[in-house]
């Protein structure tokens, strides 16, 4: 194996950047990590080997400095980590002096449209929420009946992450108040929401790897506890301050049926977030196409194979030998807090040192 592989990563000095910087370092000797980031600020807390400050994506010198960058640091792939940068690559990929690893352009388009997601998902009788565009304010007395029985629906902007304009709401008259005020106050407007089945149950993630539409590697884990959730309207979020390894086939079944869907011949890294219906069916409620998610730390330090490093290692075409692609670790637990590098333990470390006192 070539130990002097060289990885450019855009958003360095993230949390997110910097738990990607310590798994490759754990299970790919040798990675080089050159950091890149628009804000100085961000990028000073970069734990990448070298970093580079770029111009704003929209500067006339943005992709000259990418490529030139590219070039001078001889990088041999660029591994996006936010949904901006997995559609910039993207478009860009047929320029770029380097690999990148990513679903095509149109798969990538569709799973950032969470709408447009859950039609394509239906028509492939992958399990999803019943889900209806909102056209108007006006339109939402119409919908909420259309959503009838259930008396609770999930309104929420159609992309975006982390739970952006989401919320439970009872009423028309509460859907009406939360768009509202995100059409005045954050100027996005009513037909860039959508209002769909409230699904009550468990909360999973689901990271998958593939190559030419060939599954190489999925785990999957349950989200229990949410980082700020106390202070979100929707009381939820994809960011995960509490979760476990689980062992769900069904779970994984529904998202190879979701990623197929999308691509007979997919390639590259999916994270599908999946919440169970009113009957205990888990409905796919996103996919980020391209990139992890924040929490991919627990995705490569749990199980057999780090998945990081397995996604660099198919970028790169070098050997990758996985027997079981379903890779499961139970009862290990994942806990992060704002501040705190992410830590991970098995269900025995929860008592270890710790002693409980009576009430």
């Amino acid at each position: 194996m070539n130990t002097s592989r060289r990885v450019l990563l855009p958003g360095a000095g993230t949390g997110t950047g910097n738990n990607l910087i310590r798994s490759l370092r754990a299970d790919y000797p040798g990675v080089v990590v050159v950091g890149a980031n628009v804000d100085r600020f961000t990028l000073r807390n970069s734990k990448a080997n070298r970093n580079y400050l770029l111009p704003q994506s929209g500067h006339p010198r943005f992709v000259d400095g990418l490529r030139g960058l590219i070039e001078r640091e001889k990088i041999d792939l660029l591994m996006p980590i936010t949904d901006g940068d997995v559609g910039l690559a993207s478009e860009l990929r047929d320029v770029l002096p380097c690999r990148v690893f990513l679903p095509s352009k149109s798969v990538i388009e569709q799973c950032q449209d969470k709408y447009e997601l859950s039609q394509l998902l239906q028509s492939h009788d992958v399990p999803v929420a019943v889900t209806h565009p909102v056209t108007s304010l006006e339109s939402l007395d119409e919908i909420f009946a259309r959503l009838a029985p259930g008396p609770r629906a999930w309104c929420r902007i159609r992309s975006g992450y982390a739970s952006r304009g989401a919320a439970p709401v009872d009423t028309p008259a509460d859907a009406r108040a939360w768009i509202g005020y995100w059409e005045r106050m954050r100027g996005v407007p009513a037909e860039l929401f959508t209002l769909a089945e409230y699904l009550p149950g468990r909360d999973f993630a689901c990271q998958s790897l593939w190559k030419d539409g060939r599954l190489v590697l999925i785990k999957t884990v349950e989200r229990l506890a949410y980082l700020g959730a106390e202070t979100r309207a929707s009381g939820t979020s994809s960011i995960a301050s509490l979760a476990k390894t689980v062992n769900e086939p069904r779970v994984a079944e529904t998202c190879v049926r979701a990623i197929q869907a999308l691509d007979p011949h997919a390639s590259g890294a999916f994270s599908v977030d999946l919440k169970e219906n009113r009957a205990g069916v888990p409905c796919v409620t996103e996919i980020n196409a391209g990139r992890f998610i924040t929490m991919m730390n627990f995705f490569d330090f749990t199980g057999a194979h780090n998945m990081s490093a397995t996604y660099l290692r198919l970028a790169l075409d070098e050997p990758v030998d996985i027997a079981d692609a379903y890779d499961v670790a139970e009862d290990r637990y994942f806990v992060r807090g704002v501040d705190a590098v992410p830590a991970i333990f098995s269900a025995d470390d929860l008592f270890e040192g710790i002693e409980e006192i009576d009430a």
